[in-house]
């Protein structure tokens, strides 16, 4: 099944162009595929629960250390790419994380020469390889593709994703075996040049793709595009799953279906914003003020690396102007509250130790250390609450980094994360 691809510019995501109708169709005469996947399913179900309530009851409790994990996704940007490198710089973060389309092979030596300054730089860098539905219908394109990506970068970046939202019909992948089929594609040129990759790149709450993908394919890391903007704040539950939830099912789904310890990322994450029309990736609930957008940026990275289930997150993206931490329509660009959020964030918690949540006194507050400070992220998701500590506070910081007052032992917590230093 064919459909034009039509690429929206405005919102970086390609527009849904195939009729409901015809999914439903396509849908129904692809049930053979959709037992095979229950069947893989079926097999680690039990399993995967009881892992899962194990890693419930230890989640956020447990020490672990964090290294370089809150990531940034940026994209050259003709014209201002120095701009994007000074500010990515500027943020801390040591991550990054480029997309490279089927589509604009043509652009792979401008991709090329952006990821070798950012490499100068000293980044970290994972290369997002997009698909389109030609790719899985004429899968020598495909496979052409991926030569000249391996070929042109590489020996510059340190991993390549392979595939994007897949399980979205927009995306041009209509079932998990088409998206096996990509990524098996990917592994056979990616061995002889000693390239190591990354995936599924499921995207949202679809975890019952990973076990029929991970048993036949060794990624060396396990990725998700793990949105939950849709129900607003990170602590909210979907059909009973908060974030911390979603995530302990994921790392029990990973464990019990790929062998060998796989570490997990979440590659894709933002809010879209307000008032930003046909810039925003989503339309009605999922947008959010600009405020809200930076509180629930560092409590989602909190919520997800406290406790050692995942390795790094990615925020999408550096600049963009529905949903970056740059609006990059104002002239000059203009850091959002989440630029400053993210940045304050990296800087405490890129490097630290996570020593426990405090379970009791209100709020969510979460114990790190690092450079030999003690420092707690601390958070009401429900009405403002005051926290008393049971040690000396020696400085509070508000999302952006700012100091501001206090009086004793005794904050008063509400949605904008503070870090609280103590003596």
């Amino acid at each position: 099944m064919e459909f034009p691809f039509d690429w929206n510019d405005l919102a970086d995501q390609p527009h849904n162009v195939a009729p409901r109708r015809e999914r439903m169709r396509h849908h129904l005469r692809r049930i053979p595929g959709y037992l095979r996947l229950a069947g893989a399913n079926v097999k680690v179900l039990l399993p995967a629960l009881g892992l899962y309530r194990r890693y419930r009851r230890r989640q956020h409790l447990e020490p672990s250390d964090i290294g370089r994990a809150c990531g940034l996704a940026v994209s050259p940007v003709p014209g201002a790419e120095d701009e994007v490198i000074r500010l990515l710089r500027l943020t801390g973060a040591r991550e990054t994380l480029v997309r490279v389309a089927s589509w604009e092979r043509d652009k792979l030596g401008g991709t090329a020469r952006f990821l070798e300054r950012l490499k100068a730089e000293g980044f970290g860098l994972t290369a997002a390889l997009l698909q389109r539905r030609e790719d899985v219908l004429r899968p020598a394109g495909w496979r052409a593709f991926l030569k000249d990506a391996f070929d042109r970068l590489g020996g510059i970046a340190e991993r390549f994703e392979v595939g994007h939202a897949w399980n979205r019909t927009k995306w041009g992948v209509w079932d998990f075996e088409e998206y096996l089929a990509l990524a098996e594609s990917a592994f056979d040129a990616a061995s002889a040049r000693g390239i190591r990759l990354v995936g599924p790149a499921v995207i949202d709450f679809e975890f019952h793709l990973y076990p029929p993908l991970l048993a036949r394919l060794p990624f060396d890391k396990v990725s998700s595009l793990l949105y939950v903007d849709r129900v607003g704040a990170p602590e909210n539950a979907q059909a009973g799953w908060t974030t911390a939830a979603k995530v302990a099912l994921l790392k029990a789904a990973v464990d019990v279906s790929a062998t060998g310890g796989r570490g997990l990322w979440v590659t894709e994450v933002n809010w879209p914003l307000k008032g930003m029309g046909p810039y925003s990736p989503a339309s009605g609930q999922p947008n959010v003020s600009e405020e809200n957008q930076a509180d629930y940026l560092v409590r989602y990275f909190v919520l997800c690396l406290a406790g050692g289930f995942v390795e790094r997150v990615y925020w999408w993206q550096l600049a963009a102007p529905g949903y970056g931490l740059v609006n990059s329509l104002e002239n000059p660009w203009r850091l959002r509250p989440s630029y400053h959020a993210f940045q304050t964030l990296v800087r405490h918690v890129d490097g630290s130790r996570f020593l426990g949540r405090s379970a009791d006194g209100g709020g969510h507050v979460f114990h790190f250390q690092k450079e030999g400070r003690s420092f707690a992220v601390c958070w009401s998701s429900g009405r403002s609450v005051r926290r008393r500590f049971d040690r000396e506070v020696r400085a509070v910081l508000d999302r952006g980094g700012r100091e501001i007052g206090f009086v004793g032992r005794e904050i008063t917590l509400d949605g904008s994360p503070l870090y609280v230093h103590f003596g």
